[in-house]
């Protein structure tokens, strides 16, 4: 295990985390926070649980700027890193974690939910970069991270627009990690497995109390991952150490997609 002591240091960094409000993107942002950078919080619907983050930023001597904005809208997407640019005056480090979606069989979905949930999880990715590179570039180079999904290659019960998404968002990583590296900017994905937060809730699958038993029982590492398990490689990624590491996805899952299951 890594000590304390021997934690990468992003004194002097400002990352930007979408949907840090809660869950994985919380604990990306406070990660950040807790290793020296400054961190700006976004949230959509809940202000509440962000401007918690925040406070948890600051009582650790960190900067916070907590910013309302749906990423799948242009304009908020353009306010969103407007905010950052104003604030900070310029980016490190840009963690694409906010994701939505409509969880229905392929053949109940509708044109409206596959708009709502491209434009969240993977269209904010391409467009958040553009804004992002210029303000890394100006500072040196950077890191963006997005967050996946298992679903972008595995066919799970009512993801098909989801999985649909994050699919083209390791599309995105993929090109961005190329055109960008020119400007010093290092582009990943990671793909957590089934992580314990609030999002579970949305998914029927998971309404067996059972099933999570199972998901542990069948994790070869013997436990479910935690928000931090996901926050502790972003942050490597986001490192000299992960220089060589371009366009990749890293799955975390504690081994739960290797063995062959009937």
């Amino acid at each position: 295990m890594t000590s304390s002591s021997e934690s990468p240091s992003f004194a002097g960094k400002v990352a930007l985390v979408t949907g840090s409000g809660r869950g994985i993107g919380r604990a990306i942002a406070l990660y950040f926070a807790r290793r020296g950078a400054d961190v700006v919080v976004n949230f959509f619907r809940n202000r509440a649980p962000a401007e918690e983050t925040a406070e948890e930023i600051r009582a650790l001597g960190r900067k916070a700027l907590v910013v309302k904005a749906n990423v799948g809208e242009m304009d908020d997407l353009n306010a969103l890193f407007a905010a950052t640019q104003e604030t900070f005056g310029g980016l490190d480090i840009f963690v694409h974690n906010a994701a939505s979606g409509y969880n229905r069989p392929a053949m109940q979905q509708k044109p409206r939910g596959w708009d709502w949930t491209m434009n969240i999880n993977a269209r904010s990715f391409l467009f958040g970069a553009q804004r992002a590179a210029p303000l890394m570039a100006a500072r040196g180079g950077g890191y963006m991270v997005a967050v996946s999904s298992p679903g972008s290659v595995r066919v799970l019960p009512e993801y098909v627009v989801v999985g649909a998404s994050k699919a083209a968002l390791e599309a995105i990583t993929r090109y961005l990690a190329v055109e960008l590296a020119a400007q010093n900017i290092v582009v990943n994905a990671v793909s957590p497995g089934v992580v314990r937060t609030e999002a579970l809730a949305h998914f029927s699958t998971f309404q067996d109390s059972t099933l999570i038993d199972k998901v542990v029982q069948a994790t070869p590492a013997g436990r479910l991952v935690t928000p931090d398990d996901v926050a502790s490689v972003v942050g490597f990624l986001c490192t000299p150490g992960a220089a060589m590491i371009r366009g990749q996805v890293l799955w975390i899952d504690g081994g739960y997609n290797l063995p062959m299951r009937t």
